[in-house]
């Protein structure tokens, strides 16, 4: 499957707002399954995948929200993500309309820069990525 990351609509052939069942006929059967009950007796359904990619299903009626992507042969406008470093996607973002950013360094050690209009993060350490976060 081709993982092209679509802005607000979800990645390859997996839209935002599909079911598990929907995601599961495209990607297969997942390595693991995580059920979260939350405070607010709101849940969440949990896929991994050993291909680097980790998928959020959230509500009574658990629809994709999120999806965590470390798979290298990700793409985002044309260009293989996990070949570029932070300088060169601030730059693919920005040359995409994408302007306003946020940076953070994590306690965990990893820099986190979020494009906030395009629901993205991207996490660094020592300026490789490491894991894409997309979300609706």
């Amino acid at each position: 499957m081709k993982l092209d990351i679509k802005i607000h609509k979800g990645i390859g052939d997996i839209y935002f707002d599909a079911p598990v069942e929907e995601v599961v006929a495209i990607l297969g059967q997942p390595d693991e399954v995580e059920n979260i009950d939350n405070a607010a007796d709101e849940s969440t359904t949990v896929l991994r995948y050993e291909e680097g990619l980790t998928l959020f299903f959230e509500g009574e009626n658990p629809r994709l929200s999120c999806i965590d992507i470390s798979c290298e042969e990700t793409t985002l406008f044309g260009k293989k993500l996990f070949d570029m470093n932070e300088k060169d996607i601030v730059k693919l973002m920005v040359d995409n309309g994408m302007f306003e950013q946020d940076v953070d360094n994590e306690d965990w050690g990893e820099r986190r820069v979020t494009f906030n209009e395009g629901n993205i993060d991207f996490y660094f350490d020592a300026d490789e990525l490491l894991s894409v976060i997309i979300g609706k």
